[in-house]
């Protein structure tokens, strides 16, 4: 079969290394696709910032990724998801802007058989609400129930996503949410740090419980957003085709740390020699 139509790429960027699970997720349904990844590492977190600085900076990465000809911007960072699409929508209006909050609210939605939903994310996006407001908006009789969970960020970036000490600080987060017999269906992993942590996380839910992961449902959104502007080969041809895509790794600092932990983020080996550091 012949390679796919060659497009141009699709940019993605995060305050760090976690929106690497959202590009793992892309390119598990976007094998075939050119990627450039920004991870603005010089100032993470954003979580810890104003809004303003939030849409400030947003605006530089997109405007790096703008410059190197990407059709389709994604917001790999809950921070930036919720302060920053509008701003990013009205300085690129042609160019399709996607960010993780909302694929992963419509997902828990549909999911969810109570309408009692679960998101877990760091101490920032919490506190902003983004997720519930984006859940209420969709259903206003939604019960949502949030609970942040800092240490899970320190977990991913370690490495220690599994065994004993995993597994302790999900059931100490997540037990009291469940305890209840009319507890939540649905849990929504609000932060792209956490689905390394799957499988721990997932021990310390009771049976039945489901897994929204904003990382899957954005590449999903991605996937439809590109199919229904025609910007995209056919899903069949996509999954078909022995062509793999390129990744272009862009940071704003510390290529090595970059590497060592952006790689257990994306399941494969990078090196620090891969890494191209951009000064916004």
């Amino acid at each position: 079969m012949n390679a796919p139509l060659k497009l141009p790429p699709i940019g993605v960027f995060d305050s760090g290394v976690g929106g690497l699970t959202v590009l793992r997720a892309l390119r598990a349904a976007l094998p075939a696709e050119d990627f450039i990844y920004l991870g603005d590492t010089a100032r993470l977190p954003y979580g810890t910032k104003s809004a303003e600085s939030v849409i400030r900076y947003s605006l530089q990465c997109a405007a790096v990724l703008a410059a190197r000809g990407i059709r389709c911007l994604v917001v790999a960072c809950n921070t930036a998801s919720a302060s920053s699409l509008g701003a990013l929508r009205r300085q690129y209006p042609s160019l399709p802007v996607i960010g993780v909050i909302e694929p992963g609210a419509a997902a828990a939605v549909a999911t969810s058989s109570t309408q009692h939903i679960a998101v877990i994310a760091t101490e920032g996006t919490i506190h902003g609400g983004a997720y519930e407001a984006a859940i209420r908006r969709l259903n206003g009789s939604a019960r949502v129930v949030s609970c942040a969970c800092s240490l899970f960020v320190a977990l991913a970036e370690e490495g220690w996503t599994s065994g004993p000490i995993a597994e302790g600080i999900a059931r100490r987060y997540l037990e009291p949410i469940f305890c209840a017999d009319d507890g939540p269906d649905t849990l929504v992993l609000g932060c792209t740090h956490f689905p390394v942590l799957r499988a721990s996380i997932c021990a310390a839910l009771p049976p039945g419980v489901k897994l929204v992961d904003s990382a899957v449902t954005t590449a999903a959104a991605v996937l439809r957003q590109l199919h229904a502007a025609a910007q995209a080969p056919s899903i069949e041809a996509t999954r078909d085709s022995n062509h793999r895509g390129s990744i272009a790794w862009l940071a704003t600092d510390g290529a090595a740390r970059f590497a060592h932990v952006g790689s257990i983020f994306l399941g494969e080996t990078l090196s620090a020699e891969q890494i191209e550091i951009v000064d916004l």
